[in-house]
């Protein structure tokens, strides 16, 4: 039954991407039990804001594998764009960490003093090769999932996260790494991504070993022009995406309960996310199942079945009692900021639907290979946004309530842009020509 298949295709995905949500606060816990801790939590949470942002182009990788992949020369020819990419990526992280043009984005505009500056630049030095790593891991995960061995990302990214807590752990006690504390979370890192990108080419090459079989798509390879015209709109998406939540707290700090606004928003995007975040993952199936027949209507209803049990998880999470133990018990918020997070987690209820619409009809775009009318959809999100931060204060809504209603809206018109692009354009012009067809 094609309902099974895609259940067992998405849950790995699911299941992994809810333990990431948690495990990465590890790295965050394991500097807090190091010697500078503000200074080292700081250092490393501006460096890796900017490896994140300038990573975010390779964070498409997996759909290019996913889709782009037909054959042996597609696959080759995919990878080098990808090694070209990340290695131009990691030559400007190390431009960054070493040359005077960091001077401005560091100290400058983040208005950070020399010592924690130079934590940033450690830090951004020494995780200069990310780029390259996360884009060949995501890459051949890609192709890992059109071959539908959801199962083999899943374990490599668990076995990552495990390595990775372990690291922190193991490293704490060595002296070495208490003389500069900005070490631990770097080793951290390293042992998620390496573990992560060893697994996965190993579950990728045992994959290729039973497919033999030559056909007429392993002799045919894209050109550049060709992946640059899918992967731009992606890597646009993603890196407004990554925007989105440093301008809102741009906005939010300036208002007079700044500091405990943008407390409630760090934990609140992190919580928030959890019952949702998965549901980003249904943007696969179209590909994965493609050669099914009918796919897309079992896959709309399976989308939804998958709407409604996050919807019961936002419910049981966020609108029962067990919101105050959650915030209060197991992230140790303080009463006043445990009710500060109670608006902001109801308000998040609704992303769910905004996600799963986004993520059903991006998946036909990625199937279809039409990834340029999904481009649209990056500044339509970042202009609902501002335009939600600068009206909402007339309105009495400030803080993290502010913060968190604009991120919707940025949601909603992201998700109704794609359905437009998608299908919504082509619905329109089919009903206009009808009375023009009917009168012939």
């Amino acid at each position: 039954m094609i309902y099974l298949r895609l259940f067992r295709f998405l849950l790995p995905l699911a299941i992994t991407t809810i333990v990431l949500e948690f495990g990465t606060q590890m790295l965050n816990a394991g500097m807090a039990r190091m010697p500078h801790t503000t200074e080292t939590l700081a250092g490393f949470g501006v460096a890796l804001g900017i490896i994140l942002f300038l990573t975010s182009p390779l964070g498409q990788s997996r759909e290019l594998g996913l889709v782009m992949g037909d054959g042996r020369a597609a696959r080759k020819q995919v990878r080098r764009f990808v090694i070209y990419t990340g290695v131009i990526l990691t030559a400007t992280l190390a431009l960054l960490a070493l040359t005077p043009l960091g001077h401005w984005i560091i100290e400058d505009f983040h208005g950070i003093d020399g010592n924690l500056a130079q934590t940033v630049r450690t830090a951004m030095l020494w995780l200069a090769p990310y780029p390259l790593i996360r884009g060949l891991s995501l890459y051949h995960a890609g192709l890992l999932i059109r071959h539908r061995r959801t199962t083999l990302v899943s374990y490599a990214m668990i076995a990552s996260m495990g390595c990775s807590i372990l690291t922190i752990f193991l490293a704490l006690p060595l002296a070495w790494v208490a003389a500069q504390p900005i070490r631990l979370p770097i080793l951290g890192v390293y042992a998620s991504i390496l573990v992560e990108l060893g697994i996965i080419l190993w579950g990728f090459h045992s994959v290729m070993r039973g497919t033999k079989a030559v056909t007429v798509s392993d002799q045919i390879a894209p050109t550049y022009g060709q992946i640059i015209r899918f992967f731009w709109p992606l890597a646009l998406i993603l890196m407004t995406q990554e925007f989105s939540r440093p301008l809102i707290n741009l906005y939010v700090s300036r208002q007079s309960s700044g500091p405990e606004a943008l407390a409630v928003l760090a934990v609140v995007y992190i919580l928030g996310r959890i019952p949702y975040g998965w549901l980003n993952d249904i943007r696969n199936l179209a590909s994965a199942f493609r050669e099914e027949t009918n796919s897309l209507h079992y896959i709309r209803r399976f989308a939804t079945g998958c709407t409604l049990v996050s919807l019961a998880m936002m419910f049981v999470c966020f609108w029962t009692p067990l919101r105050g133990w959650i915030l209060g018990d197991l992230v140790g918020l303080s009463p006043v900021l445990v009710e500060m997070s109670r608006v902001p987690l109801y308000i998040y209820t609704a992303y769910t639907v905004a996600v799963a619409i986004r993520a059903y009809y991006q998946g036909i775009a990625l199937a279809e290979r039409r990834t340029p009318v999904l481009a649209p959809s990056a500044p339509a999100r970042l202009a609902a946004i501002w335009l939600s931060l600068l009206v909402l204060p007339f309105f009495g809504i400030t803080g993290a309530i502010m913060g968190i209603t604009a991120l919707f809206n940025g949601f909603a018109i992201e998700a109704v842009t794609v359905w437009w692009g998608v299908r919504g354009y082509r619905y329109f012009v089919a009903l206009k020509q009808q009375p023009t067809v009917a009168s012939h």
